[in-house]
């Protein structure tokens, strides 16, 4: 199992549990994804995906797109995709 970086956590919005993520990668709806950093340990699947407020079920490399996160994650954090 790998991991590929797709990004990196660019604003988290801490009352709603969403974490904007500028995008290095592809990332789509039902991606198993890994959020680490300094303190930051998240695995969940990406889902309920935005870009300017409108749900979508991909988007590309260049694109900033709002996440909801399970958990509390940091501005600097790396977004993986794991891959099987």
């Amino acid at each position: 199992m790998g991991k590929k970086l797709v990004g990196k956590i660019a604003h988290y919005f801490d009352k709603i549990s969403v974490a904007v993520i500028a995008l290095s990668d592809t990332l789509k709806e039902g991606d198993e994804i890994s959020i680490e950093g300094a303190v930051t340990n998240v695995q969940q699947t990406a889902s309920s995906i935005q870009i300017d407020k409108k749900p979508v079920e991909s988007a590309k490399k260049g694109q900033s797109v709002g996440i909801k996160v399970q958990e509390r994650v940091r501005e600097g954090d790396k977004v993986f995709r794991v891959e099987e």
